[in-house]
């Protein structure tokens, strides 16, 4: 019994590999309509948002295992449908607004995700970084308003 079910476990998990989800890691941008920040937040931005919200990134090595591929892959599409920051500058006035509207939320509550934090230390945000990007998103939703 045991070895039947250890059989069709590894049968059913190197089945799975073969169900691709495709998310590609880069897609078109013009580089002119990239979000425009300063540094320091840009460097934020970069090492903790930029995976999942941005048409430029690395997949990390379990991309290529599902079903973890498929939650890596997930993410990023749910991402960047949320914002992509490399195509901030084609985005209208509105979507701006709304992206900038929720940000200081998701920073302080779900950004970096937990999950993505187990195995990405380096992306978590201290206290003083949140407050760069609030901070960040306030003066620049004035700007935009």
């Amino acid at each position: 019994m045991l070895k039947s079910f250890w059989f069709w476990f590894f049968a059913v998990l190197i089945a799975i590999q073969f169900v691709p989800m495709d998310v590609p890691n880069k897609l078109k941008s013009n580089p002119k309509n990239a979000l425009q920040a300063p540094k320091e937040v840009e460097e934020i931005l970069q090492r903790s948002c930029y995976v999942c919200h941005s048409s430029n990134m690395t997949y990390p090595w379990y991309d290529k295992i599902a079903p973890a591929s498929w939650f890596a892959k997930n993410h990023v599409k749910n991402g960047r449908r949320a914002v992509n920051f490399s195509i901030w500058q084609s985005y209208d006035r509105t979507k701006q607004l709304k992206v900038l509207n929720k940000l200081p939320k998701a920073i302080i509550v779900r950004m970096p995700l937990p999950s993505y934090l187990w195995l990405h230390d380096e992306a978590k945000l201290s206290n003083d970084e949140r407050k760069i990007l609030r901070k960040w998103a306030e003066t620049l939703k004035e700007k935009i308003k």
